[in-house]
C-alpha cells in the first residue's frame, strides 16, 4: 500500500519483498541464522545503493535480529532509514496466515521458522511501531506517511529514504 501511494502521488520508489528476493537474490540461502543475516545485509547494502540513486526504497521482509537492523541502519546517513516494526501478538499472526507456514512449522515440518522454533528480536527503537491487531492497513498507512512526512498532506515533501517494514 505505501508503495502504491508513493507511486501515486509521483515519488519514484522501489519495493523489495523478502518473498520475491528469495526467488533471485536470496535463493541460495536457507532459514539458519547465518543465512538470515546474510540476507538481511544483501538487501541492505541493494536499498542503499537504490537509495543512493533517488530513489525511496520499502524494504519488507521479515528481519529477525537486531544486529542485521543495526548493521543495515549503519549503512544509511541520519534520515534516510525508517525502520517500522509491524507488530502483532503471535496468535493473531497466526490467524492471518494465508500461506499455512505457521501451521506447517507447528507440525514440525518447517525449521528456523520466525516466532515458532527462531525467536524474533523485536527492535529497540523503531522510528514507528504497528499494532497491526489493533488498526486497519488503511490506518497503518496513515499512520506511516504522517510519521515520514509530518506537515506534508500529499508526502510532495519525500526524500531518499529506505523503509524498513
Amino acid at each position: 500500500m505505501l508503495h502504491k501511494e508513493l507511486h501515486r502521488v509521483g515519488h519514484h520508489t522501489a519495493y523489495l519483498d523478502g518473498d520475491n528476493l528469495r526467488l533471485g537474490l536470496n535463493n541460495d540461502l536457507d532459514f539458519s541464522d547465518a543465512s538470515r543475516h546474510e540476507s538481511v545485509r544483501r538487501v541492505a547494502e541493494v536499498a542503499r545503493l537504490m537509495v543512493d540513486t533517488g530513489l525511496i526504497v520499502i524494504v519488507s521482509f521479515i528481519s529477525p535480529f537486531r544486529a542485521g537492523r543495526d548493521a543495515a541502519r549503519a549503512l544509511f546517513s541520519s534520515g534516510q532509514f525508517f525502520e517500522v516494526h509491524v507488530d502483532a501478538p503471535l496468535h493473531v499472526v497466526e490467524a492471518r496466515d494465508p500461506k499455512g507456514l505457521y501451521r506447517k512449522a507447528r507440525e514440525g515440518l518447517l525449521v528456523n521458522f520466525t516466532g515458532i522454533d527462531s525467536p524474533y528480536v523485536a527492535p529497540l527503537n523503531p522510528e514507528l511501531r504497528l499494532d497491526t491487531s489493533e488498526i486497519t492497513p488503511e490506518d497503518a498507512l496513515g499512520k506511516i506517511l504522517l510519521a515520514l512526512w509530518p506537515l506534508s498532506e500529499d508526502v510532495s515533501g519525500a526524500r531518499e529514504t529506505a523503509v524498513y517494514a
